[in-house]
């Protein structure tokens, strides 16, 4: 008997120990929700939820709900995501035709695709409304053909601008880098005048003396790695993709 007892309090405290892991387990991850749009049209409240955020590659999950006012029959919706390349050219990233709500999907974003994406949904429907006149009550059915609305929803960020601006910054480390180094060897900060009174230095040491050789080899090849970095740098921030919309 003392054994069974044991062996039952054993039981227990591995229960309290171990249910909370499988709990955990069970559970699904809350997803990074945001309510885009939520408007009412004829007949019915249109509810459009969609992930806040994402990046180029991953996904966006939408859901569609909606709340009838009167008698509603639906008989054609349509979801049009859009987003745009370089956050510049638009480009359909989703169209999906709804029969059933509410609705619930998941799509991938376009590895160039980045900025606000842009929802678009048309529906063509009909609206039996019910009339009171006295003690008469009486039915009318409207039927709403290709109406459409839109709205901004996931914002993509921008990977490509965060790269370019994490290799600008190290180009800049680079050259404070090749600037130190610079006044170390000429006591003078490496500018366009710097580099050109260098450069009248080096042309009128020509012809002077052998000597002089290393010398002049040694401001040529200094000068060249100058130009270079500094072609560069200027290339990079040429190249730096404007802010979308």
């Amino acid at each position: 008997m003392k054994n069974i007892r044991q062996l039952a309090l054993i039981l227990i405290i591995f229960t309290f120990i171990f249910a909370p892991l499988y709990g955990a387990k069970g559970q699904e991850p809350t997803e990074n929700m945001q309510t885009f749009f939520n408007h009412e049209i004829p007949g019915m409240i249109i509810t459009a939820n969609a992930t806040a955020e994402t990046q180029p590659n991953e996904n966006i999950t939408v859901k569609i709900t909606i709340n009838p006012l009167e008698e509603v029959s639906i008989n054609y919706f349509n979801l049009s995501v859009f987003g745009f390349i370089n956050g510049t050219y638009k480009t359909m990233i989703c169209n999906i035709t709804v029969n059933n709500f509410p609705f619930n999907d998941t799509f991938p974003v376009p590895g160039e695709v980045w900025g606000v994406t842009y929802g678009e949904i048309t529906l063509t429907y009909d609206v039996t409304y019910v009339i009171q006149q006295g003690n008469i009550q009486s039915k009318t059915t409207i039927t709403y053909e290709d109406l459409k609305v839109g709205f901004a929803m996931t914002s993509v960020e921008n990977v490509y601008l965060g790269t370019v601006e994490e290799q600008l910054e190290n180009l800049n480390s680079v050259f404070e880098q090749l600037n130190q180094t610079f006044w170390q060897i000429f006591h003078m900060n490496l500018t366009e005048e710097s580099l050109a009174s260098l450069n009248e230095t080096y042309h009128g040491l020509q012809g002077t003396s052998n000597d002089l050789s290393n010398t002049r080899m040694a401001v040529g090849i200094l000068a060249v790695t100058t130009v270079f970095f500094v072609a560069t740098t200027l290339y990079l921030v040429m190249r730096k993709p404007k802010e979308s919309w």
